[in-house]
């Protein structure tokens, strides 16, 4: 078995790299994310030192070319020339040994960059452009150095009306008449509640202050327009008085008949509500006689006359009246006694029972009051009782006959006298 003419070598130490080989570079760092705070810049990375060469050992065989690794396979090679080995230096003998070479070590690995870190937030920041952000125009870009400057407004841009430069409010809103409008609504309220019964005075304080303001309305109206509807306003307001008037005549109205109902329930109360009486059946009508003494013709003065049911009146012959009070002006009067008579089994009550005097021309006569006069009959008369009171009249200066009609009670009609005066 023959030996190949370049045998692999076995180097002891560590693989060395030949002069012509290339350092690698460290890595390049990553693009920075623009921000408004500026980042410190990292130390560069310190360059790897070139590595030292071995010593040369003494006896040392130069290492065989290693083979080029593109062909597969080698051809035998023509025997090395043998190179003349160097001799070694010789020691000094005062100095130390030498210390024995160091190994060659590795090309040094390049740090890794560091990894950058976020740039700090801040708050005052515009917010950084999203995905979702709407396109824009695109930005002018500013003329290069020395190059021709675009023309600009001579006279700069409108304003608006009434703004001034440096105003953020912008212009004044235009003057309204909010007092029309105010005139307005208080005049149609006037008019709507001035009609309305016990409501009048409000509605009189509606028409009262809407007139004011619609005066008010009208002044400002050369300023801030809505004349017209000032002018309704205020009319408005001046018919809520006259409503407001007419609620207080319908109102009036109103409780004048309430009282006049009140006063028919008190002059007839039910027969079973009256104290201590008992309905009675009312007597059913009987045919009238064509002539009937009180009804149909009067009786004399000083004569009674009697009702179905058994209640009598009577009116005394009428005497000149003559007053006590020396301060009285009383005319020509008569004085006439009226005497009730409850002839009935049950009480009769009186409410007002006044006699009706006329003159002979037919005029009605006048009531007197004086100290004594009138003296009325009021309340009930119980069963087998009278009572009486005397009354006054003022009749014209040489009368010398009367007549006179009176009703004794409620559902009584009038009974008639007449006579001469005595």
């Amino acid at each position: 078995m023959s030996t190949p003419p370049n045998p692999p070598s076995n180097p002891s130490g560590p693989p060395t790299e030949s002069a012509g080989t290339p350092i690698p570079e460290p890595a390049t760092e990553p693009a920075q994310p623009l921000s408004l705070r500026k980042t410190p810049e990292p130390e560069p990375a310190p360059e790897p030192a070139p590595a030292p060469e071995p010593a040369p050992e003494a006896g040392a065989q130069p290492e065989p070319a290693s083979e080029p690794a593109s062909e597969p396979d080698p051809q035998p090679a023509a025997a090395p020339e043998p190179t003349p080995t160097p001799a070694p230096a010789p020691a000094p003998a005062p100095e130390p040994a030498p210390a024995p070479a160091a190994a060659p070590q590795p090309a040094p690995v390049p740090a890794p960059a560091p990894v950058p870190q976020p740039a700090p937030v801040d708050a005052f920041a515009p917010p950084a452009p999203g995905s979702f952000a709407p396109p824009t125009a695109p930005v002018p870009q500013a003329p290069a150095f020395g190059g021709p400057v675009p023309p600009a407004n001579v006279w700069g841009a409108h304003a608006a009306p009434g703004a001034v430069p440096g105003n953020p409010w912008g212009a004044p809103a235009p003057p309204t008449n909010g007092l029309a409008v105010a005139a307005l609504v208080l005049g149609i309220a006037a008019v709507v509640i001035g009609l309305v019964p016990f409501l009048f005075w409000a509605g009189t304080l509606l028409a009262v202050i809407g007139i004011g303001i619609g005066i008010g309305a009208l002044v400002r109206a050369s300023r801030a327009g809505r004349k017209t509807m000032a002018i309704v306003g205020t009319i408005l307001a001046v018919l809520g008085l006259g409503t407001s008037v007419g609620g207080f005549l319908f109102t009036g109205l109103i409780l004048d008949k309430a009282a006049a109902r009140r006063l028919d329930e008190d002059r007839d109360p039910p027969a079973d509500l009256r104290p201590g009486t008992r309905p009675f059946a009312r007597p059913s009508p009987t045919p009238t006689p064509s002539q009937v003494p009180g009804m149909t013709t009067p009786l004399p003065f000083g004569e009674t006359y009697t009702y179905p049911n058994g209640i009598k009146v009577t009116l005394s012959t009428p005497k000149k009246y003559v007053t006590k009070n020396k301060y009285s002006t009383v005319g020509n009067a008569v004085e006439m006694t009226l005497t009730i008579t409850n002839g009935s089994s049950a009480a009769h009550n009186v409410i007002y029972a006044m006699p009706n005097v006329r003159d002979e021309k037919g005029m009605t006569a006048k009531l007197v009051f004086d100290g004594d006069v009138p003296k009325m009959i009021r309340g009930d008369i119980l069963p087998g009782e009278s009572a009486s009171g005397v009354v006054a009249f003022e009749v014209p200066e040489g009368t010398e006959h009367i007549s006179a009609d009176i009703s004794p009670g409620v559902m009584l009609p009038n009974a008639k006298f007449s006579g001469a005066i005595g």
